[in-house]
């Protein structure tokens, strides 16, 4: 079914502020998770809503906490973030981030002890609407299985790189397996087989079957040894940068909360140089042969902009029973 984008909004926010929320926090979680589900991004919008509200009872979250520096270093910063709202703690960084390299031309914010920070392109699409180019990445509870061993002992660490653009920007947010977690049950929900091979059944056999993934929690990295090196050393570089938990620290912990995270913002150089170059690689990508004529190829972001106005215009797309759970709560 489909829902309008503000009653979406407006139900988060009823149970965030009836989850003792400051009305400002409140509005701003509400907003970020009713956009993850307009953007397409179901799983970490309403989808993961109800993880949150039950996380914030338990504890994990705690939504009066604000972040506090630990440390500055030029262009770079440290932050604590106090088991705080984690798209609040991340909001914030970039927005430190963009402030730093406006002044240094490149801002680098770590954060440690903060918690999932839901959709990774929300900050991407803050630091191009700003006119920053952005990288940002987090680590997070093992579930990946490394290259050539049997057990999870690499987090999903997702990678977020965005470069501002007139016409639609240029928004990569790539989990480090070839589907995300949340994306797996989405197709054993709907009884689908993934398309290509996403993680092991229970056996260690690489598979396709939702089902059988969800039930090893074992997820395939993207281009299996290539993958897992890319988590391993995004595990390295937000654990060493913000001083924080590692993914082994985090998979010890009952919750996936207290992660580590980097943002960073660097400042394009202005000019019709910088726009003629983004067009051309974006020209040049897109004019490749579509295998299907019905889908041409897309850079990133660019289907996320066409789902962001069909959602607009139509309503948000929402599933009835997650929806039903949300207005209970």
């Amino acid at each position: 079914m489909r829902i309008p984008f503000e009653q979406l909004k407006a139900e988060f926010k009823r149970v965030l502020t009836n989850l003792n929320f400051p009305a400002e926090k409140a509005d701003l979680c509400a907003q970020v998770f009713a956009e993850n589900s307009r953007d397409g991004v179901y799983t970490h919008g309403l989808n993961r809503f109800p993880t949150f509200a039950r996380y914030i009872k338990e504890g994990v979250i705690v939504a009066e906490a604000a972040p506090t520096k630990v440390n500055g270093m030029g262009a770079m910063e440290q932050w604590d973030g106090n088991l705080g709202p984690g798209m609040l703690n991340a909001r914030f960084c970039m927005d430190r981030a963009i402030s730093l390299a406006k002044e240094n031309g490149i801002g680098c914010v770590a954060i440690k002890n903060t918690n999932h920070w839901m959709r990774g392109g929300t900050y991407g699409w803050q630091a191009a609407e700003a006119g920053y180019i952005s990288i940002s990445f987090t680590n997070a509870a093992a579930t990946i299985v490394p290259w050539g061993g049997t057990t999870t002992t690499l987090g999903n660490n997702p990678l977020v790189i965005a470069v501002p653009r007139k016409e639609g920007h240029v928004v990569l947010d790539m989990a480090i397996s070839q589907f995300s977690f949340g994306k797996v049950l989405q197709y054993q929900s709907y009884n689908e087989q993934l398309p290509v091979p996403g993680g092991y059944d229970k056996e260690g056999n690489i598979s396709t079957d939702a089902a059988l993934i969800a039930a090893s929690k074992r997820l395939l990295p993207i281009g299996f040894w290539k993958g897992s090196g890319l988590a391993m050393v995004l595990d390295l570089l937000v654990a060493v940068l913000s001083q924080g938990r590692s993914v082994k620290q985090i998979g010890e912990r009952k919750t996936e909360s207290g992660v580590s995270q980097v943002f960073i913002a660097i400042k394009p150089q202005d000019g019709q140089q910088t726009d003629d170059l983004i067009e051309e690689i974006l020209n040049y990508t897109k004019s490749s042969e579509p295998v299907n004529p019905d889908k041409p190829v897309a850079y990133p972001g660019e289907n996320t902009l066409k789902t962001r106005k069909k959602n607009m215009n139509e309503g948000v797309l929402v599933d009835e029973k997650i929806w039903a759970e949300v207005q209970g709560l």
